[in-house]
């Protein structure tokens, strides 16, 4: 091994093995790496191999960012583009309408589930051939190069070492270039879209997050998809949902649904013979609730006896709220005609 290559990984490994009390012998340079000549020499090569990436890492940066000066981009995959051999960013047209369908979905009133969920069913793709997500929606949604400006240096590496992507949150300058490239999704129409987003973002963070943990926390499991059910707040009250059913809709679990919490603790009481739910109790006997079919659990117990039971859906004026019906009286009054 040379010396040069022996400086970059063999420093690097023999620090590596004094760690774990492992001695290593480098024939050619006669070292072993527990000795105290062997520790000294392998700590200076290790200063040495930190030093040079960190060099290298500085005129890669210093590279990068008078590219970014200049409107120089690197690679760049995103779904309607593809790159050409000046650099140049060009529309590919099939892909470019599914941008436009996109967009235009999200601006008559589909939610990004349900646009993610359209475009799987209709055997649609992303860039890089997975399936949609809303999370992936979301990210063709907000990408300002869709309306033909690019935003440059949004992320950086936290350091040399490490290499970790961070989002570049003001501790760098970014680089904004205007009409930089054909745009797919017109200006205003962008805009607007970015308005919408802000206005959900801004109900969604309104609404106080909670770790709050429950008796059933972790406890109901979905036998479609294998995953577990969570406790959701919805206009008829407090339900437990299964996830998959309630992130990516009926198709997807079609057996799951949702359980009202009054009706899944009238039945706990009926399976542990208490005439008030008490959560020290349940925990101490239930290990799990299975949801094989809809309106049907089965409790299985820490001895492993089970317990199948079946509940009824509720009609549909009791789970009308008080607040509900309120609403419906004083739509009612305003919509009848005063009389004459």
């Amino acid at each position: 091994m040379g010396f040069t290559n022996w400086r970059h990984t063999g420093a690097t490994v023999g620090l590596l093995r004094q760690g774990m009390g492992v001695d290593v012998y480098f024939e050619e340079q006669n070292i072993h790496s527990l000795s105290s000549d062997g520790e000294l020499m392998l700590s200076i090569l290790a200063s040495y191999v930190q030093e040079e990436s960190y060099s290298a890492s500085e005129n890669k940066k210093w590279q990068i960012r008078r590219d970014f000066e200049q409107g120089k981009i690197g690679g760049i995959v995103m779904l309607g583009y593809r790159r050409t051999s000046d650099g140049s960013l060009e529309i590919i047209p099939e892909e470019a309408e599914i941008v436009r369908m996109i967009f235009a979905d999200y601006l008559g009133g589909m939610g990004k589930l349900a646009i993610a969920n359209q475009l799987n069913e209709q055997g649609i793709l992303t860039k890089n051939g997975n399936q949609w997500s809303p999370e992936s929606v979301l990210r063709i949604l907000k990408n300002e190069k869709y309306a033909g400006t690019m935003i440059l240096q949004k992320f950086y590496s936290e350091n040399h070492i490490t290499k970790r992507k961070m989002t570049n949150e003001g501790q760098l300058q970014k680089y904004i270039i205007d009409e930089s490239h054909p745009a797919i999704i017109e200006r205003h129409i962008f805009e607007t879209v970015q308005k919408r987003l802000q206005k959900q973002k801004e109900q969604f963070s309104s609404i106080k997050p909670t770790t709050a943990v429950y008796p059933f926390t972790g406890k109901i499991q979905c036998q479609c998809c294998g995953k577990n059910y969570r406790r959701k707040t919805i206009t008829t009250g407090v339900v437990w949902i299964c996830a998959t059913y309630n992130t990516k809709g009926k198709k997807y679990c079609p057996t799951a649904k949702q359980i009202p919490e009054n009706t899944l603790i009238s039945i706990c009481c009926e399976v542990l013979g208490v005439s008030e739910f008490d959560a020290d109790i349940f925990q101490e006997n239930i290990e799990k609730i299975l949801v094989p079919a809809p309106n049907e659990l089965i409790f299985i117990f820490h001895d492993g006896n089970q317990i199948s039971a079946k509940w009824k859906d509720r009609s549909r004026s009791e789970s009308w709220t008080d607040e509900m019906r309120k609403k419906v009286g004083e739509r009612s009054r305003t919509s009848c005609p005063k009389e004459q």
